[in-house]
């Protein structure tokens, strides 16, 4: 493989096409129209512009990103994660070109990618599921009846996408028929299939999912769990890696079910399989991610190896060049999404400009970032600017690191998630380990993070006032011995 294209932008693009330079590759960047001037693009050897702004015209435009790989004679194509990374005809479209995609076989994508297939599949080998039905809801007065069943209250859930999107907790059967409709409808316009099926409501459920890498061999291993149960609107904020909350043979139980996920499809590349877990420390398959997910960084950092590389070996029909027993923890590591939004609105977007960008760094900390001062943060993609990183050799380290590293992390022109993220990290529930996926909900208001920050600026004026009052004391004792002196010398 001489030649990869990376189809995607932002900073998970350049954080690929970092691993794809240190493998001695050269690269191609795809660009839309506001994004000519972007890191990614710059740093890759080939750069191409796709079209306008909107991701239909650009990033989404897969015929025009073959036609271009293509043109420049490129071996493999790395979609990144979101727009085609997990889009089965694309990948299908990718091989039928005669070029490899670097990701798991379309089948594997397309059986994954459809949570009703997906427990179809994975149900044959004994992992744990979540009560409920495994097939589309046609017959409302029998879906009551199996809601009924299962017992109040029920998750109704969209069987294609994520997200969150077409997803409704129904608390009695008076309302089912209602929610039913509204998950159909939200699930038909954001993925164009408005199946839905029923599950039992875990009422407090974490939120665990396991790394998983495989080759076209078969040879499949865990890289162990991230926690990501830190959301807003269903979608991750915080995640960290090893969880507070798993014990060793719970670990490696979860490892020994993704595994068998993975291996129901005929998976290979790297992978995530999602559980959710009960206070009972119960665990149930939820879906599986078939590409890199935004969260890898963490699993990097404590395992020490490259998944993008790993992916890109794969892809050109590499073995694995470990076994389970060789990947160890080291220490423990901690990501926060930086997202252009205003965790005192919502968390609604902030489009703007980063008057200021000035990222931290330091002995364990890691910025993925796609951004650099001056840039505006467009209304068109995800508004996440960066993943901020730590590393430390226990959870409390880890923690401590990412304190710091939020307090040192400049940015104006927009608001951004670090405040919220300073605030969870000093959260007595984040501390503990003791939180769920109700963390925000329970836990957050923007009251609480105003309140912190006057706190810490009370704080700072304090010692500055304690660092003035002794800086007067110097200078007056200086000047009061200069005065003796003189006096003595007249």
């Amino acid at each position: 493989m001489q030649k990869i294209l990376v189809a995607n932008r932002g900073e998970i693009a350049l954080r690929i096409l970092r691993t794809i330079r240190k493998m001695g590759i050269r690269s191609v960047a795809v660009f839309s129209e506001p994004d000519r001037n972007a890191p990614h693009v710059l740093y890759a050897d080939e750069a191409v512009c796709l079209g306008a702004a909107p991701s239909t015209q650009s990033y989404l435009n897969g015929e025009a990103i073959i036609a271009f790989a293509k043109q420049l004679n490129v071996d493999g194509i790395h979609p990144g994660y979101g727009f085609l990374s997990e889009n089965a005809a694309f990948a299908q479209m990718v091989e039928d070109a005669g070029i490899v995609f670097i990701g798991p076989s379309p089948e594997a994508m397309r059986i994954m990618g459809s949570k009703l297939a997906a427990k179809a599949c994975v149900k044959k080998y004994n992992v744990p599921m979540v009560p409920g039905v495994d097939t589309a809801i046609e017959d409302v007065a029998m879906a009551k009846k199996t809601a009924a069943a299962i017992g109040y209250p029920v998750l109704i859930k969209a069987s294609a996408g994520g997200g969150g999107k077409g997803m409704r907790v129904v608390e009695k059967e008076a309302d089912f028929e209602e929610q039913m409709q509204r998950a159909s409808s939200e699930a038909t316009s954001s993925f164009g299939d408005g199946a839905v099926f029923i599950e039992k409501y875990v009422a407090c459920p974490r939120h665990i999912e396991i790394q998983v890498l495989a080759d076209k061999a078969g040879n499949t291993v865990h890289l162990f769990e991230r926690e990501c149960s830190i959301q807003r609107r269903h979608q991750k904020v915080v995640e960290e890696s090893p969880s507070s909350i798993l014990t060793p043979a719970l670990r490696k139980a979860m490892g020994a079910a993704a595994v068998m996920v993975a291996k129901s499809c005929n998976y290979f590349s790297t992978g995530t399989v999602e559980f959710l877990m009960d206070e009972q420390l119960n665990f149930y398959f939820l879906e599986m991610n078939t590409r890199l997910q935004v969260e890898h960084p963490v699993t990097e950092m404590i395992t020490g190896i490259d998944l993008v590389e790993e992916q890109i070996k794969i892809a050109r029909g590499e073995l694995l060049g470990f076994s389970q027993e060789d990947i160890t923890i080291n220490g423990h590591a901690l990501e926060l999404r930086v997202y252009a939004e205003d965790p005192f609105n919502n968390f609604l977007p902030s489009i703007g400009t980063l008057t200021t960008y000035s990222p931290p760094s330091g002995d364990g900390i890691r910025v993925d970032d796609g951004y650099k001062e001056g840039m505006s943060i467009p209304i068109y993609y995800d508004p996440m600017i960066a993943k901020l990183v730590t590393h430390g050799k226990n959870r409390i380290e880890a923690i401590q690191k990412m304190k710091e590293a939020i307090a040192a992390y400049k940015i104006e022109g927009v608001s951004t998630t670090l405040p919220f993220g300073s605030f969870v990290m000093q959260h007595d529930a984040f501390v503990s380990g003791k939180f769920d996926t109700h963390f925000v909900k329970t836990f957050y208001s923007p009251e609480k993070i105003k309140a912190q920050q006057q706190v810490k600026a009370h704080a700072a004026a304090i010692v500055a006032l304690h660092y003035w009052i002794e800086e007067q004391k110097i200078t007056r004792a200086v000047e009061n011995k200069s005065t003796s002196w003189k006096r003595r010398l007249a």
